[in-house]
């Protein structure tokens, strides 16, 4: 069967999006307008008969000075990854974008390879032998990632390496931790979490604490709370503007794209997250709490109100988000790690990013340039 690529509009994007129940929520349309540094572009996969069978949001990001560019797929494209003649459906792609100027592809297919469960996890993180999530055996494999990624490199595209230290790649994440709800009670999904959990819901809820949902207007009160999590945490902040875009490009294409929850206590916000819907799957997005009050669990409380909320609309994965690969005690990323496995989370390893370099000598130079920003 013969494929064709074409640039499709956004009303063709988002049906084809409709029609699927799993897509990231960095490959609907409107992810390209939360990216002002990047231009966007939406692409259809199309069949003999002219249907569509695949959709893919590029992000280009221009080399400085030069009007070549890089084409990013994140978590993405929408395509059937495991058909016979993979070829079919990535050499047009790949002639499309160097036709575009661009140097260089990034993609992240959305294929799991394996899994391990809560208890794979707890086991491996008392394990003194397992440094990394890589070492302990996992619960579930796809033989199928395997033979997808022999595919890849058999066509020349290059697995991104993630990072030896954090365990996390430069783009999406490798390895996120999901909570599966498909086919599961509330009650299935509450007698999943771990007894602290359970705990710090119920000391929570007796301190008074209270989860509502916020608005726009409610996204400054997230970000004040988002710098102290920044600055104790020691990462970079995302301005204020950032989420504000985000939240009207999401908005606009869907009302209930994106929400906002914030956990009160005595009148003072201590916590506060966003949320991400596409189909059935729900993310948690970003979270922010302040160092003050810790003691009546804010973030558990509202973690199980986004679950609830999660579960109500149908959701058949609620989506943690990165995870760290490392297991030593020593890592300041594995309390996250316990954290969300707690709440019955799975580790999962996705087959990662790969590239394709169009232009080796402009590939080399934008990796440079990326590592002196």
């Amino acid at each position: 069967m013969s494929l064709t690529l074409r640039p499709v509009s956004r009303a063709e994007h988002l049906a084809f999006v409709g029609s699927r129940s799993s897509v990231s929520h960095m490959q609907v349309p409107s992810w390209g307008e939360v990216k002002p540094d990047w231009r966007a572009e939406s692409l259809g996969w199309f069949d003999g008969d002219g249907r569509i069978v695949g959709a893919g949001l590029v992000l280009l990001r221009p080399l400085p000075k030069v009007k070549r560019y890089l084409a990013y797929l994140p978590e993405g494209p929408v395509i059937d990854w495991h058909a016979d003649g993979l070829e079919r459906w990535l050499e047009p792609m790949l002639a499309h974008l160097k036709a575009r100027g661009a140097f260089s592809v990034k993609m992240g297919p959305p294929v799991v390879a394996r899994r391990w469960s809560p208890e794979a996890v707890k086991a491996a993180i008392a394990d003194p032998a397992a440094r990394r999530l890589r070492d302990a055996e996992p619960t579930w494999q796809d033989p199928r990632a395997q033979a997808l990624a022999d595919r890849l490199r058999g066509m020349g595209w290059r697995q991104s390496e993630p990072d030896a230290e954090e365990g996390f790649a430069a783009g999406q994440p490798r390895y996120v931790c999901q909570v599966p709800f498909a086919g599961r009670s509330l009650e299935e999904i509450h007698g999943g979490l771990n007894q602290q959990w359970r705990r710090n819901i119920k000391k929570a809820e007796k301190a008074g604490v209270k989860v509502v949902r916020g608005g726009a207007d409610d996204l400054p009160v997230f970000y004040e709370l988002y710098r102290e999590t920044a600055e104790r945490d020691r990462f970079i902040p995302r301005p204020l503007a950032y989420f504000q875009r985000m939240w009207t490009a999401l908005a606009n294409e869907d009302p209930d794209r994106m929400r906002l929850y914030l956990a009160h206590h005595d009148g003072e916000v201590l916590a506060a997250a966003t949320m991400l819907i596409v189909g059935s799957h729900v993310w948690y997005s970003y979270g922010a709490s302040t160092a003050h009050k810790r003691e009546v669990q804010p973030n558990n409380a509202m973690q199980w109100r986004m679950m609830a909320d999660a579960h109500e609309l149908g959701a058949h994965v609620y989506d943690f988000r990165g995870i760290t690969d490392t297991l030593e005690e020593s890592n300041h990323l594995l309390g996250l790690l316990r954290f969300k496995v707690g709440a019955g989370g799975e580790a999962a390893e996705y087959v990662g990013e790969w590239d394709f370099p169009l232009n080796k000598m402009l590939h080399k130079a934008f990796d440079l340039y990326m590592s002196r920003r």
